[in-house]
């Protein structure tokens, strides 16, 4: 059977655009295995949506993205995740998202588990996805000016967790 136009556009839509959706979805859960959850839990609401969705698919999928690991933090938030052993796509992943010193990199990414995943989502959005107070308050449905607030917040506490990253956390104007 012949695919529609529709299911030619999405299909394409993923092709191009997985591996840049896979790296955000590991800064926001730290985990290649959660990340890949993240990641088709976001596509196949997406692709439910297809027909219905106007103008940019990355913007709404993104969102479902965010939303769909806040969620998950919600459901696990009382339970203690376990921290799963490092596997080759876990490594090739790290390699693409992380600083070139292996020393800061692992000092960065422990210090970003030990933030809430709306902190992280923050983080991730503003300075790793480069987007904006509006752009981001929009992706997370909250206001601008608790994105400013909570940014802050997650600035400080990355800064008390790890004094060490002090360069990284500085914000530049």
């Amino acid at each position: 059977m012949a695919r529609t136009i529709d299911e030619d556009a999405f299909h394409d839509f993923v092709v191009s655009r997985s591996p840049a959706l896979l790296r955000t979805a590991y800064l926001l859960t730290g985990d290649a295995h959660l990340a890949e959850d993240l990641v088709q839990t976001a596509l196949f609401k997406t692709a439910k949506s297809w027909r219905r969705i106007r103008g940019n698919p990355e913007a709404y999928t993104r969102r479902v993205l965010y939303n769909e690991n806040v969620s998950r933090w919600r459901r696990t938030r009382n339970q203690r995740e376990t921290v799963l052993d490092e596997q080759t796509s876990e490594t090739a992943l790290r390699r693409d998202v992380t600083p070139a010193d292996p020393d800061l990199a692992i000092s960065l990414e422990r210090a970003l588990a030990e933030l809430t995943p709306r902190q992280r989502a923050l983080l991730v959005l503003r300075f790793y996805e480069d987007m904006t107070e509006t752009q981001t308050a929009a992706a997370l449905g909250i206001s601008p000016s608790t994105v400013k607030t909570s940014t802050r917040q997650a600035l400080a506490r990355l800064r008390q967790i790890a004094p060490h990253l002090g360069e990284l956390t500085e914000v530049r104007s």
